[in-house]
C-alpha cells in the first residue's frame, strides 16, 4: 500500500496580521467613507497579509486548466461525448477557449494540463502532457483511482504551482460535475438529489440517471468514505485530484488561491478537508449557475465575489474575477487619503 505524501498535511503560515492590520487602518484614512467599498476593502486587506505589505499588488497571475475523462461518463451523465475532453485541450492550445481569451487580456501565465484523456492527444500540441492513465474508471463500480494514480495527480497539481501573486485553477473533462456532485455528497453527507445538477444541460431522463449513479456509487464505497484522501479515491478526477495537490501546494508556497466554480468548489472542499490551514488563502470567485453550488458554498462558509450564472468551469469565472481583484488593490494603493487631499473627514 502507497503511503501519501507528508507534504500534504504540512502545516500552512497564516497571512501577515500586522500587514493586514495596516491595511486596515489605510482603508480608513482613504477619501471615502468607511466600508463604503464594501468587499473590495476586504480583498485589499486580504491580499496584504497574503503579500506581507501595506499596498499589495497583483501582478503574476498564474492560471493552470486540469484536463481528463471520467469512466462514470460511459453511464450517459453528460449531454456531450468524451471526445470533447481531447478537443478541448486543442482549443485550450489553440487560444480559442473562454478562457483563453480572458486569461490572454489579463497577460496571464496560462496553460493546459492533460492529466488522463481517453482519447489521444497529439503530443506536439502546446499543453503539458502528464497522463496518468485513459481516464478514471466508473465509480458506480468500482474506485474511480488506485492510491498510485491518485498520489500521482496531486502531485502533478502541484508540480503546475510556481511563485505567483494569485494562482488560478480550472477544470476540463466530461462527466466531472456528476463526480463533483458525489464528493459534496460524501463530504457534507448530502442526499444526491440536493446536489446535483444539469452539468452540460442534461434533460431530466438524464438528470435522474445522473442522481441515482451517484447515489448506488455512495452506497457501494461507503465504508471508505470517512476520510477526504478516500473519498477523492473513490469519486473524484484526474483533473480534480490535480486541482487538490495545486491548492494545497500554492497555499503552502503563500500564494493565494482563487476559487472557480461547482468542479473546483470540490476539490477546495477536499484540499480544506485534508489539511485545514490552507482555509485563510482561499478566496472563491463567482457563485455557479450550477444547482448545489450555492449550497456548496454554504458549507466552506464562502461569500463568492461575483454571480453571473456562468456554469462554464475552466476557470473562466475566476479569471473574470481576478479583474476585481486587480482593481481593489489599485483603489487600495492609488486613491488618496484624506489629509492627501486636503477633504475633511468624518471626525
Amino acid at each position: 500500500m502507497n503511503k501519501y505524501p507528508q507534504w500534504l498535511n504540512d502545516a500552512i503560515s497564516p497571512p501577515d496580521s500586522q500587514a493586514m492590520s495596516a491595511a486596515r487602518a489605510r482603508q480608513n484614512q482613504l477619501t471615502k467613507p468607511p466600508g463604503s467599498l464594501g468587499q473590495l476593502e476586504s480583498i485589499a486587506v486580504r491580499f496584504a497579509g497574503f503579500q506581507g505589505r501595506e499596498k499589495p499588488s497583483l501582478n503574476k497571475v498564474l492560471v493552470r486548466v486540469f484536463a481528463a475523462d471520467h469512466g462514470i461518463a460511459a453511464k450517459g451523465v453528460s449531454a456531450f461525448p468524451q471526445a470533447v475532453t481531447a478537443q478541448m485541450l486543442q482549443n485550450f492550445a489553440r487560444g480559442g477557449a473562454a478562457v483563453c481569451v480572458l486569461a490572454q487580456s489579463l497577460n496571464a501565465d496560462f496553460r493546459a494540463v492533460n492529466v488522463g484523456c481517453i482519447h489521444e492527444i497529439d503530443p506536439q500540441i502546446s499543453v503539458v502532457h502528464n497522463p496518468i492513465a485513459s481516464g478514471t474508471a466508473d465509480f458506480s463500480r468500482q474506485c474511480a483511482m488506485s492510491q498510485a494514480q491518485l498520489i500521482q495527480a496531486l502531485e502533478v497539481g502541484a508540480q503546475q504551482t510556481s511563485s505567483a501573486d494569485l494562482f488560478i485553477g480550472g477544470e476540463m473533462g466530461i462527466g466531472n460535475t456528476t463526480s463533483a456532485a458525489a464528493i459534496f455528497a460524501a463530504v457534507y453527507q448530502l442526499a444526491p438529489e440536493a446536489i446535483t445538477g444539469r452539468g452540460t444541460g442534461v434533460d431530466d431522463q438524464t438528470l435522474a440517471r445522473k442522481t441515482a449513479l451517484i447515489a448506488q456509487a455512495l452506497e457501494l464505497h461507503a465504508a471508505q468514505l470517512h476520510q477526504p484522501l478516500s473519498i477523492l479515491q473513490c469519486l473524484g478526477g484526474f483533473e480534480i485530484a490535480a486541482l487538490v495537490g495545486a491548492f494545497i501546494a500554492s497555499a503552502q508556497a503563500q500564494t493565494p488561491v482563487l476559487v472557480d466554480g461547482f468542479i473546483a468548489t470540490s476539490a477546495a472542499a477536499l484540499a480544506l478537508a485534508i489539511n485545514p490551514s490552507i482555509e485563510p488563502w482561499l478566496l472563491y470567485a463567482h457563485r455557479s449557475d450550477e444547482q448545489g453550488h450555492a449550497l456548496a458554498l454554504q458549507q466552506v462558509q464562502a461569500e463568492p465575489l461575483l454571480q453571473l450564472n456562468m456554469r462554464l468551469g475552466e476557470g473562466s469565472g475566476a479569471v473574470l474575477a481576478s479583474n476585481i481583484i486587480r482593481q481593489a488593490l489599485l483603489l487600495h494603493s492609488h486613491m488618496a487619503t484624506f489629509a492627501e487631499a486636503g477633504v475633511s473627514d468624518a471626525d
